[in-house]
């Protein structure tokens, strides 16, 4: 029974007049009460007693805004998440385009009462979600493997569709952004499309989302605007919302990188990643009980084409050559040559090279990408001029130790 608004005898009267025959006018004039009133509780069906709620706390009104705001909360599920309005946007637009003469803090908590109200109408805890075609989710892993003789710990970067349940992965020696954009590259390569939407951790060089609001990489940014997807940033720990990667991490861990692999170089590891995986997938069954390849079709269908020039992942950064004609990047140094002491380079880094450049883009250098602590990276060829220039100082330079004794 709804709460009542008059006293319980009157309702009794109410109910015992009606039943006895006395006309609704009647009984509001003998009552004191409005005849909406009397038309309430003599035609009310059920009188049982309703479980006592807790009173919500008062708030002030929105000034008969809150019917606009939740009409902009529901527009904002069909909008990328970066360009859902937060309270903030909310309020500022109530002010400018409504008149709005309340505070900030009734707007909030407002929206903030709306949104946990759908939420829980969706139910709580853990919620099994259904993946449309076309959508993938991605992550990194860790592993070690021996790699032209040095044992070397490296990033696995797994991508899945969870329609399909197609694993994808690739061996990477860092998670850096141009690292995870060459590294799903190599994915879609594979694939053959790109994904209509992606999943990813928000904990990866990707992007970050803080209170709701993403910021995302300026390379993954574009990345993403190459090749037309969606993405969507998760917390580390809702498992339920990219389960099907975090389970595929340690399934291709264990069925592919067990026991420690050894190859000659990066791209015969990856090349070894990519049969295995193949393989994998070929016997795979999706959620449904299909096979693999009927459910992965449909996933192709919802994907996008890729475009005919493919994406260069490279960041640049600007350094100055020391004396010595090096340069350092993300903590470790390039050698461009002596003829460049002095002077202010472009340095492409790449997930496998860096790439030196001069003013007007002239190409001073291309080298191997290191990653921790070590030595310069040179190339003897570099320094060849110098050494024309200055014979003398061969028996000293650093280009000996490059030479066949």
């Amino acid at each position: 029974m709804e709460e009542m608004t008059v006293p319980l005898d009157t309702v009794n009267d109410i109910r015992s007049m009606d039943a006895a025959g006395r006309s609704r006018s009647e009984i509001a004039r003998m009552l004191h009460v409005s005849r909406n009133t009397v038309a309430k509780y003599a035609d009310m069906e059920d009188m049982s007693p309703a479980a006592p709620m807790p009173r919500r706390r008062g708030r002030p009104a929105l000034e008969g805004n809150e019917e606009w705001v939740a009409g902009v909360l529901e527009a904002d599920l069909g909008a990328p998440r970066k360009q859902r309005h937060t309270a903030r946007r909310i309020y500022d637009r109530l002010v400018a385009e409504r008149g709005y003469g309340g505070s900030y803090s009734t707007v909030q908590r407002f929206v903030r009462e709306l949104r946990l109200a759908r939420a829980a109408a969706g139910g709580e805890g853990y919620l099994e979600l259904e993946w449309a075609p076309g959508t993938c989710q991605v992550d990194f892993g860790n592993f070690r493997a021996a790699v032209g003789g040095r044992t070397l710990d490296l990033k696995l970067l797994v991508a899945t569709l969870p329609h399909s349940n197609d694993r994808q992965c690739v061996a990477l020696m860092s998670q850096r952004s141009e690292c995870l954009c060459a590294g799903l590259l190599e994915i879609f390569r594979r694939w053959g499309r790109a994904p209509a939407a992606m999943v990813l951790d928000n904990a990866t060089e990707a992007g970050r989302m803080v209170r709701g609001e993403v910021t995302e990489s300026r390379l993954f940014s574009q990345f993403r605007a190459h090749y037309r997807f969606e993405s969507r940033y998760c917390n580390p720990y809702s498992g339920n919302e990219k389960g099907s990667v975090e389970n595929a991490v340690g399934f291709l861990r264990r069925n592919l990188l067990v026991p420690v692999p050894a190859f000659g170089t990066l791209p015969e590891l990856n090349a070894f990643l990519a049969e295995g995986c193949a393989r994998i997938n070929a016997a795979a069954r999706c959620r449904d009980g299909r096979p693999h390849g009927e459910a992965y079709r449909e996933d192709l269908a919802a994907m996008r084409a890729l475009p005919g020039v493919e994406f260069d992942a490279v960041r640049w950064v600007t350094a100055r050559a020391d004396k010595r004609g090096y340069v350092e990047a993300d903590g470790r140094e390039y050698v461009a040559g002596p003829a460049w002491h002095g002077r202010s380079l472009l340095v492409g880094m790449r997930a496998t090279t860096v790439e030196i450049l001069a003013d007007r883009g002239r190409r001073v250098a291309v080298l191997p990408r290191a990653f921790g602590e070590g030595p310069a990276v040179r190339n003897p060829l570099s320094l060849v001029p110098a050494i024309i220039a200055r014979p003398r100082a061969f028996g000293e330079s650093t280009i000996r130790r490059d030479m066949p004794p």
